[in-house]
């Protein structure tokens, strides 16, 4: 029989995990990596009142082209081998891996309401060994993203003085704190799932399958 268990400390271990695939996910999709500088890679000059800032990520870009009032987003690599440098195809492999595990174990949360278990051990546990996993290839490809500054693409975005971990006269888009964000979110799930597997095992959720019920709320 499937008993539906839902504990406040299990529900919220299930929404911040499906947040933090959904916010990797994104992140990756984005093309706010890089923020160039206004009107271009010309420093010398005088931004418009409304200045558009291009974009740069991993794999895509957003540009403003010349007598043009649209922004064109779309990849600047057509195949894995065509992205900036070495350390961000590294970064990608790592992210793609990390996004991967975290997409599983946000799927596998949502039946934990139902499901407690899976290949005879704790559903939790397993997602939870799942996530740290997943963090630490979310980790790695973030560390090696800013070795890859030096490469000639983002020399051509930023200006010439630019190299590993050193930005030139570009900043950090909003989607790279996002994938930090979502890596911070994970581990603390990694860690989180250890208190949703005691919530839906209390002795009063065992007393509540006990009295025959199938559906089981608890605080």
């Amino acid at each position: 029989m499937c008993h539906v268990i839902v504990t406040c400390r299990s529900m919220l271990w299930t929404l911040m995990s499906i947040v933090a695939a959904f916010a990797e996910l994104v992140a990756f999709m984005s093309a706010d990596w890089l923020v160039s500088f206004p009107s271009g890679f010309n420093t010398s000059v005088v931004p418009t009142p409304e200045p558009h800032r291009p974009t740069l990520g991993l794999y895509s870009r957003c540009i403003k082209v010349a007598q043009q009032t649209v922004v064109q987003c779309g990849p600047y690599a057509a195949h894995f081998t065509e992205i900036a440098s070495g350390f961000w195809q590294a970064t990608v492999i790592f992210l793609v891996v990390g996004i991967f595990l975290l997409c599983n174990v946000g799927f596998l949360s949502v039946f934990s309401m139902c499901f407690q278990s899976i290949l005879g051990k704790s559903i939790f546990n397993v997602c939870g060994l799942l996530q740290g996993i997943a963090g630490l290839f979310l980790m790695l490809g973030l560390m090696l993203y800013p070795a890859g500054f030096g490469c000639e693409r983002v020399g051509n975005f930023c200006g010439l003085d630019v190299s590993a971990y050193k930005l030139g006269h570009c900043s950090l888009g909003w989607a790279l704190y996002t994938a930090i964000g979502g890596t911070v979110l994970t581990f603390v799930c990694a860690t989180f799932s250890a208190q949703a597997e005691i919530a839906t095992s209390s002795d009063k959720v065992q007393d509540e399958i006990d009295e025959g019920r199938t559906l089981i709320c608890v605080l």
